[in-house]
C-alpha cells in the first residue's frame, strides 16, 4: 500500500480497510494507511477544509476523553519544550477554525485515542475510536490560567445522520461560517455591555472592588472599569448575567480573577489564587448581594490546577 502524504487532501468518513477498535503502533503507522493524514501533529485539517481526524494524546489538562462524549481542547498556546500553556489560544488557528467548519458544516471526525499516555506520548500505541460530530464549541479560561478553544465531540452511532449545527449562539443557520462567527462575537460584546453590567459598574462609580483602584481618562472625572462575571458566562459554565453574579474590577483584577489568580472566599475575602494568601475583604454595598454559590464555582474551576504557585512565575 502507498504510503500517504500529508499533502493528500482533506478527507473525511471511514478509510477503507479500517476497523472501529483497531489497534496502530505508530503516528507513522496510521499517516500510512491514511487514518491521520498529517503525521506528528494532533489535529489533521485545514480551517478551509476543515478536520478530517484528531489524536487524543492528553496534552492538554482540560480534556475529557469518554467513550462517546469528549471535551477536546484545540490547538495554539502551548510551548513545545515545557508542554505548558503559555498564551492564549484563538479560533482562527487552523486546526481551531476547521474544527470550527466542522461544526458548521457537519462533516464527521475521525478520532484516534493515544494508549499509555505518558509526557503527552502515546507509549502504548493508537486505537482507532470511529468517527465524532462536531456538537458545540466555546471558548474558556482553562485550569492553566489562558484562554483555551474547546469543543464537544459526539460519537456517531450506525445509521445516524449528522447534521449542520449553529455556530452561532442565535441558532442562524442560514448565515455562512463567517457572519456566525460574527454574531458570536456581537453576543459576547452584548452581555458585557448589558444593563445588569452598567448597574454594577454605577454602584461603585468604576471603582475596582478588589484593589480600590478608579481609573479616570478624562478631565470631567470620567473613568473605566470592566465587569467580571464570576461565574463565568457560556458554555461550558454557563453563568447567569444578574448583578449577583458581577463585580466591578479594573482590568488588571479583571485579567487576574479570569485566569483564577484572584479568587474569593465564602466571607467574601480575596485570596491570591495561586498562593492561597489572603488578600483584603472584597468591597461591597449593601444593595449588591452576591451569591454565595457562583463564588464557589469559580473557586471551585482552579481547585485542581496542575502548575505549583513557584513554576507559575516562570509561566506567566
Amino acid at each position: 500500500m502507498a504510503k500517504a502524504s500529508a499533502t493528500n487532501p482533506v478527507s473525511f468518513g471511514p478509510r477503507p480497510g479500517v476497523y472501529e477498535g483497531q489497534h496502530f503502533k505508530s503516528h507513522a503507522e496510521l499517516h500510512a494507511k491514511g487514518v491521520h493524514r498529517q503525521s506528528g501533529r494532533g489535529i489533521s485539517g485545514t480551517a478551509r477544509e476543515g478536520v478530517d481526524s484528531i489524536v487524543l494524546s492528553g496534552g492538554y489538562v482540560d480534556d475529557v476523553y469518554g467513550e462517546s462524549e469528549i471535551v477536546y481542547t484545540g490547538e495554539g498556546g502551548r510551548d513545545r519544550t515545557t508542554q505548558r500553556m503559555v498564551a492564549d489560544q484563538t479560533m482562527d488557528e487552523r486546526g481551531n477554525a476547521g474544527l470550527l467548519l466542522n461544526q458548521a458544516l457537519g462533516n464527521p471526525v475521525r478520532v484516534i485515542r493515544g494508549l499509555k499516555i505518558k509526557r503527552q506520548k502515546a507509549t502504548g500505541g493508537y486505537e482507532y475510536c470511529g468517527l465524532f460530530r462536531v456538537a458545540e464549541s466555546w471558548t474558556t479560561i482553562g485550569k492553566e490560567g489562558f484562554r483555551i478553544c474547546q469543543f464537544r465531540l459526539l460519537k456517531i452511532e450506525p445509521g445516524e445522520s449528522v447534521k449542520p449545527q449553529p455556530v452561532s449562539r442565535e441558532g442562524d443557520t442560514t448565515t455562512d461560517l463567517e457572519e456566525q462567527v460574527r454574531r458570536t462575537v456581537e453576543y459576547e460584546r452584548r452581555m458585557r455591555d448589558s444593563t445588569v453590567v452598567r448597574q454594577v459598574k454605577e454602584m461603585y462609580d468604576d471603582t475596582c472592588q478588589v484593589c480600590g483602584v478608579r481609573l479616570v481618562v478624562s478631565p470631567d472625572n470620567k473613568a473605566i472599569s470592566q465587569a467580571a462575571h464570576i461565574q463565568a458566562l457560556g458554555r461550558p459554565h454557563n453563568g447567569p448575567d444578574k448583578v449577583w453574579n458581577v463585580l466591578c474590577l479594573c482590568p488588571n483584577c479583571h485579567a487576574l480573577f479570569d485566569r483564577g489568580a484572584l479568587q474569593l472566599t465564602d466571607g467574601f475575602d480575596v485570596i491570591d489564587g495561586l498562593t492561597q494568601k489572603f488578600m483584603g475583604a472584597l468591597t461591597r454595598v449593601r444593595e449588591h448581594q452576591i451569591k454565595v454559590e457562583c463564588v464557589r464555582q469559580h473557586r471551585s474551576r482552579w481547585a485542581e490546577r496542575t502548575v505549583a504557585p513557584a513554576e507559575f512565575d516562570d509561566v506567566l
